[in-house]
């Protein structure tokens, strides 16, 4: 993965950090293919039981992408785009589930990524912003979907509209953001965060993530989410869960 993005695992939480601070971040398509090897490989070890994204220095969680190389890349069409930018449909895809955890700018490209991952928490110094709009551009990696799936239509659209930045505090009342932390907490906070849902049955969480993400009309989702309910129950932790309830003790989830 080079120095563009560095990996770590400590316990059964695994790391991505984003390692461009004299970019503010941005991410170049080296980049850009780096997390989704990251985000691949944690997915797809058992061991790793939540993924904490973040980006390296004070200024910035992501600051979108790297504009000098994006007017280079000559004329796109969507199956360029996709292949470009489907980091933000592999974290959403991610079995495993992905906190972003935002300290400074979280822009464009970076904020698209941080709304792909399952929640999001930021410090008090935090800015988000989907300024496309300034370069006479639109949000092209998910932002126009999942922006209002999280703030509402009215809501997205201004943000999209106007290209306006708005602090942490405003991003967690438009439901962009999970948790405001002091920054000098944050790391402290999200790694609490990671180890409460690290502690929870991988193959529920995994099912959560499936049923929440399935995208399908409302009967057709429900059906789903029946059918996920019933993997669950009738899996080993599913009746390790309920044993231990009526036990009450802690239940002794399945590792592997």
């Amino acid at each position: 993965m080079g120095n563009e993005v560095i990996v770590s695992q400590e316990g059964h939480i695994g790391r991505v950090t984003v390692n461009r601070p004299k970019q503010l971040n941005a991410m170049n398509s080296a980049t850009r293919s780096a997390i989704v090897e990251a985000f691949e490989q944690f997915g797809s070890d058992p061991e790793v039981r939540a993924i904490i994204l973040t980006g390296a220095g004070e200024k910035s969680f992501i600051a979108g992408a790297d504009l000098a190389e994006f007017a280079a890349s000559g004329e796109l069409d969507s199956v360029k785009m996709r292949n470009e930018w489907h980091m933000t449909e592999v974290a959403a895809a991610c079995p495993t589930p992905i906190i972003a955890m935002v300290d400074g700018f979280c822009l464009g490209g970076g904020m698209e990524l941080a709304m792909a991952c399952d929640l999001r928490v930021a410090s008090d110094r935090s800015r988000f912003g989907q300024p496309e709009i300034n370069l006479g551009i639109l949000p092209g990696a998910g932002g126009t979907q999942r922006l209002p799936r999280l703030a509402g239509e009215g809501r997205a659209l201004e943000l999209m509209l106007t290209g306006r930045m708005i602090d942490a505090v405003e991003a967690e009342r438009y439901g962009i953001v999970n948790f405001v932390w002091p920054a000098d907490v944050l790391e402290e906070r999200t790694l609490e965060l990671a180890e409460q849902i690290a502690s929870k049955a991988a193959f529920a969480a995994e099912r959560v993530k499936r049923a929440t993400r399935s995208g399908l009309a409302l009967e057709e989702g429900l059906q789903h989410e029946r059918e996920l309910f019933a993997e669950c129950f009738n899996s080993p932790d599913g009746k390790e869960g309920v044993a231990a309830f009526l036990e009450k003790r802690k239940p002794r989830f399945n590792r592997s």
